[in-house]
């Protein structure tokens, strides 16, 4: 291990031949004959382990000095050892009271100053330590949060996944519908009706979480689930509990963690309450109005929107501007009249994202026009 970088500043040639003679068997001695000096090599590319300051110096004084190494952030972390010939009671506190760690007078004691100076360098070695140790702690943490929360995305994706698989939907309708409620979040986050639940955690929570939106939908037959055809309306009853299924899986979920989660609960809430309607038609419940979870108000509308501009067994894919055109008639009936007027401001991101996650084979949007009587 290199030996320790001493900094000796004093403005008399005799006081700095003196302790370079006193410390160069032992550290490495760099010498500064006044404030100014001492702050530049402060700061350079080699800044020094100790400083060992004189108080009493023409134009800046070693107080002025210690203050100016404190203020900036390359030199603040240098200990400093204030080395002078005033040594009334009000000059130590003085320098203490200013961040000198240890105050030494003059004339020196060289068993002493040698005694302090290895303190001081001892001291500074253990903060080190302990610095890098914290250091590498903190990088630790934030990797390990960081793999966390790349294995519960990837737990969530392959989850509903798992659920579209046995749909007539895609793995791109999830990457989809969780971008379109991340915008219409984004665009509603400072409007007075939504400001206080759309923090930007509850955002990162709702992109999260909005995959797991059908997740119920492992609980369906397949003779439903994969009907090529309309469901007859005793089909579209056993259909409509897969929001209940998707809650209570959920809920299972919890009880096994044996307390709430953020993360669960506000993809209870989308599960449990997306296909609700703002004039109280939806179901499961019949929620009406803000009844219905912020949480399902925006992924009702996003499922929808990529319901309409896709291609389904029953249904040829709208374009865009039809899918805008019905959704804005959907407003205060289907649909949360401010969460469509959010989405009319953000439909061209809608629209982006549509084409970005694009399913495979998937014709342009507005390439085609096709009749009102298509069902979503």
């Amino acid at each position: 291990m290199p030996s320790a970088s001493i900094l000796v500043v004093d403005d008399t040639p005799t006081n700095l031949a003196l302790m370079f003679d006193l410390l160069k068997d032992e550290y490495r001695v760099r010498v500064a004959a006044n404030g100014e000096r001492a702050l530049v090599i402060a700061a350079g590319p080699q800044p020094p382990d100790l400083i060992l300051l004189d108080v009493m110096m023409p134009g800046m004084d070693g107080y002025t000095t210690l203050t100016q190494l404190q203020s900036n952030p390359a030199s603040a972390h240098i200990p400093v050892v204030f080395l002078t010939a005033k040594n009334q009671i009000e000059d130590e506190e003085k320098g203490l009271r200013l961040g000198a760690l240890d105050y030494i007078t003059k004339p020196v004691n060289p068993p002493i100053v040698l005694r302090r100076v290895r303190t001081q360098l001892m001291l500074k070695r253990a903060h080190d330590f302990l610095q890098d140790k914290a250091n590498y702690l903190e990088h630790e943490v934030q990797r390990r949060t960081a793999e966390v929360k790349d294995i519960q995305e990837v737990t969530v994706l392959t989850m509903a996944s798992l659920a579209e698989t046995r749909d007539n939907e895609t793995g791109q309708h999830i990457l989809r519908t969780q971008r379109y409620v991340r915008t219409l979040a984004l665009e509603l986050q400072h409007h007075p009706r939504f400001a206080s639940y759309l923090s930007e955690a509850q955002i990162e929570l709702l992109f999260k979480s909005a995959p797991l939106h059908d997740i119920g939908k492992v609980g369906i037959p397949d003779r439903i689930l994969l009907k090529p055809d309309r469901l007859t309306p005793e089909e579209m009853e056993i259909m409509k509990t897969h929001t209940t299924i998707g809650r209570d899986t959920i809920e299972a979920a919890e009880r096994r963690l044996g307390h709430p989660v953020p993360f669960l609960v506000c993809a209870k809430e989308i599960a449990y309450s997306h296909q609700e309607k703002w004039d109280g038609s939806g179901y499961p419940q019949g929620l009406a109005g803000d009844a219905i979870p912020i949480a399902a108000r925006l992924m009702a509308l996003a499922d929808v929107y990529d319901a309409l501009i896709s291609r389904r067994v029953y249904k040829p894919p709208f374009s865009h501007t039809q899918a805008v055109h019905m959704i804005e008639a959907g407003s205060a009936s289907h649909f949360d009249p401010d969460v469509v007027a959010a989405f009319l401001r953000v439909q061209s991101e809608f629209q982006a994202v549509a084409l970005a996650f694009a399913d495979p084979d998937e014709p342009d949007q507005d390439a085609g026009k096709y009749g009102a009587g298509a069902s979503v």
